[in-house]
């Protein structure tokens, strides 16, 4: 069964903009690709069904991901019949993917509400797509019509939403074409998953191209670095504690607190929220904010002349404080969260 619903699973694709895709045999180093991926931002990630026992593969992966790294959406390509997709449906794939539209396939998506993204290339093949319920038409191969076929198909339909899969490079002016052209994400396979950096085992290397890429995708989306604040940091006092604070907040507001090892994090059903820090009594406010991308964050930052601490890095989260205060005496602090 899938653990993420359709909604989640397209919004994920439009807000990250890439899905890396690949196969290999072999199961440990198809999890050292899924995790340097998914280090580097990656987060929806395609396994195409082309090798023999390919769902054997993937039925370990799967099921390894779902401790080891949750936060990943994987889902299978390369799938042609109702057949194959109930099988790796049963094995908790959380979106089909195909290279051609395969009716039969799509009433079993929708039945199973699992996202279904064929493959078409013609305005027919898009328009028969979405009349069998399909959110995102997959353009494959994306190289024969390029960045002006998408134009050409959004012109007339504006509401089609498009992944070219094939002919995607990385590369900033080709990422930038065909978001220009107007898709809302894009599929990249070998050009991303690179076979000389599996050859050679370097997952750092796939990790820093997966970032890079992404940095392009927002970058060509005109995305802002520096999104928002997250979250703003609270600490006690002499006359009250953490836990009087944040039932304070939750009494008046009717915030809901979830407490942690050292502090008590406040949220409604709203952006933003309120972080009560345990220790460390009659200190300032810290603020958290919020980066579309941390490495780049930390870069622009360093530019402008800005001392940095040691970061924090983990798959889902990233985080680093500034060595000085801002001109109050407030701590700030980058966040980045899967």
């Amino acid at each position: 069964m899938a653990r993420f619903s359709r909604l989640q699973v397209w919004n994920k694709m439009e807000e990250v903009g890439l899905v890396p895709l690949f196969y290999h045999g072999d199961v440990e180093v198809a999890k050292k690709v899924v995790e340097a991926v998914s280090a580097g931002g990656g987060k929806v990630i395609e396994f195409t069904n082309r090798g023999d026992r390919a769902f054997e593969v993937f039925r370990e992966l799967i099921v390894q991901l779902e401790k080891a790294d949750p936060s990943v959406i994987l889902g299978v390509g390369s799938v042609l019949d109702p057949g194959t997709a109930a099988l790796y449906i049963n094995l908790g794939a959380n979106f089909i993917v195909g290279s051609v539209t395969n009716p039969e396939v799509a009433r079993l998506c929708n039945r199973r509400k699992i996202p279904y993204f064929p493959g078409c290339q013609t305005a027919s093949e898009v328009s028969e797509a979405e009349e069998l319920g399909v959110e995102i038409c997959k353009i494959f191969p994306g190289n024969l019509g390029g960045p002006s076929f998408v134009k050409a198909i959004k012109a007339p339909c504006p509401w089609t939403k498009i992944m070219p899969t094939g002919g995607v490079e990385a590369k900033y002016e080709n990422i930038k074409a065909w978001f220009d052209a107007g898709v809302s994400c894009v599929g990249m396979g070998s050009d991303l998953i690179r076979k000389d950096l599996i050859d050679a085992q370097d997952w750092a290397g796939m990790t820093a191209l997966t970032a890079q890429c992404l940095a392009w995708v927002r970058k060509a989306r005109g995305q802002a670095l520096y999104t928002g604040v997250e979250h703003v940091g609270l600490y006690p006092t002499s006359t009250a504690s953490a836990a009087e604070i944040s039932a304070w907040y939750e009494k008046t507001f009717g915030f809901k607190s979830k407490e942690g090892n050292s502090s008590y994090f406040l949220a409604s059903k709203g952006p933003g929220r309120i972080e009560v820090m345990k220790s460390e009594p009659d200190r300032p406010c810290h603020v958290a904010v919020m980066v579309s991308d941390f490495e780049a964050a930390v870069e622009d930052l360093k530019a402008k002349g800005i001392e940095l601490l040691e970061p924090n890095a983990r798959p889902t989260i990233k985080a680093v404080y500034l060595k000085n205060p801002d001109p109050a005496g407030n701590t700030v602090h980058l966040l980045w969260l899967a």
